[in-house]
Order: structure tokens, then C-alpha cells, then sequence
């Protein structure tokens, strides 16, 4: 008797703890955030082009401050507040695939460089950016690949000087997007300033971009859609 009790205590502790690093998982990667939201995206019509945002706040920031891009388009923000290219990979089945999007607009690495998962590498940042453009071709789907904006410094983790770091990523996603036909978008020389930061009157942080910035970032994602054919 005694035997089966602890038998049953160690089963019991071994699914609190399996629980536990399920829940962490679901956590760290927030796979509900959009999972209602995802239920209830309609089929296709005949002729949509329907478009996907994969990214992080600057994107979850783009509808909250501009919800009139979005209005009336078959456009879907999938953009998470402070995440990184890992979670982001881990996210695709669920907020790109599952959508049947025609074309995905990725913007990632901010958040790597900022170390918010954990010590930046830019061969991994690249590889997981790689992966999700490589990934999405495989599900017929036309990719834009915008480059990292430009940050002078990060309000929550000072002292990173990612300026740099920012100009040398950005050069490897072009690089990749040349090497495999994928559509590189620029949008870091439309705000940067003469520190390789963004100008004041496009951040409100350094970082995330204010009404003026994203309405300077609208029409050149705009022309990346029309230009990227089915």
C-alpha cells in the first residue's frame, strides 16, 4: 500500500511539474494572445490578397496608434510586445499559417539585440529570421522582410549601444533576402537620424515610433505588397 501511495505521490508530482513547464512554454512564447482571434478570421474570399504582420511592439503599437491602416483591409496584426525572433519562429503555425495569408511582412531582431530572451547573437537572430521566411516560402507564401529600425539606445536596458548592432543585422537580412529572392524592405533610412538612432519626431522612446513614424512607414509597406506577386 505503501508502495502504491508514493507511486501515485511521484505520478502526481511528475504532471504538476510537466504542467508547470507546459504553462511556461505557452507563457514565454504567448501563444494566446491572438488564439480567439485566430478562430475567428473568415476563409478567403475569391481575389483577397490577405496580408500578415509577424512582429513585436513596434507592429502591436502600429494598430493601437494607426487602426485606420489596418480598417477595412484584409491585413492581420500579429505583432507581440517585446518579443524575439525565437518566439516568433515558435508562433508561425499558429498566427501565419493557420491565417492562409498570401503575404507575410516580418519585422524582427529589436528585442534580440535588447537581450529580452536572453544574450544577443546575431548568427541566431539571423538563422530564426531565416527560418521563419524560409518556412513561410514553403507554404507558398510571398515574404517581405523589413529591416530592424534604427535605435540609439533602449529606455529599459541602457548602456547596449545597439546602434551598431542594429546597422550590421540589417545588413545580413539584405544579404539573405538578396541571396533568396526575398523582398528586402528598408525602412530604417526613411527614419534615421545622424546618430544612427531615430529621429525625434518619428520615436517617442528611441524606440517605438510615433504617429508621424508610422505614417512615414505606411506607404512603403504599402508599395512591398503591391510588388510581392502571389
Amino acid at each position: 500500500m505503501k508502495q502504491l501511495t508514493l507511486f501515485l505521490l511521484l505520478l502526481s508530482t511528475q504532471a504538476m511539474s510537466q504542467k508547470k513547464i507546459n504553462d511556461s512554454w505557452s507563457d514565454w512564447t504567448n501563444f494566446n494572445k491572438y488564439a480567439e482571434q485566430n478562430t475567428k478570421v473568415p476563409p478567403k474570399e475569391k481575389g483577397e490578397r490577405r496580408v500578415v504582420f509577424l512582429g513585436n511592439s513596434i507592429f502591436e503599437g502600429w494598430l493601437r496608434m494607426r487602426p485606420e491602416f489596418f480598417a477595412g483591409k484584409p491585413y492581420y496584426n500579429r505583432g507581440i510586445s517585446g518579443q524575439t525572433t525565437p518566439q516568433m519562429l515558435l508562433r508561425m503555425y499558429d498566427d501565419v499559417l493557420a491565417l492562409n495569408p498570401d503575404v507575410l511582412v516580418l519585422k524582427a531582431g529589436i528585442n534580440d539585440i535588447a537581450q529580452n530572451t536572453g544574450p544577443y547573437s546575431e548568427h541566431h537572430t539571423l538563422n530564426n529570421i531565416k527560418a521563419i521566411a524560409q518556412l513561410a516560402r514553403a507554404h507558398k507564401i510571398k515574404v517581405i522582410l523589413c529591416s530592424v529600425l534604427p535605435a540609439y539606445d533602449f529606455p529599459w536596458r541602457p548602456g547596449l549601444e545597439p546602434a551598431p548592432k542594429v546597422i550590421s543585422l540589417n545588413k545580413g537580412i539584405k544579404a539573405f533576402a538578396d541571396e533568396e529572392g526575398f523582398y528586402y524592405l528598408d525602412l530604417f533610412s526613411a527614419v534615421v537620424d545622424e546618430r544612427n538612432g531615430m529621429k525625434k519626431a518619428y520615436a517617442s522612446d528611441e524606440v517605438h515610433p510615433t504617429k508621424e513614424g508610422y505614417m512615414v512607414m505606411e506607404p512603403l509597406v504599402e508599395e512591398a505588397i503591391k510588388k510581392v506577386k502571389k
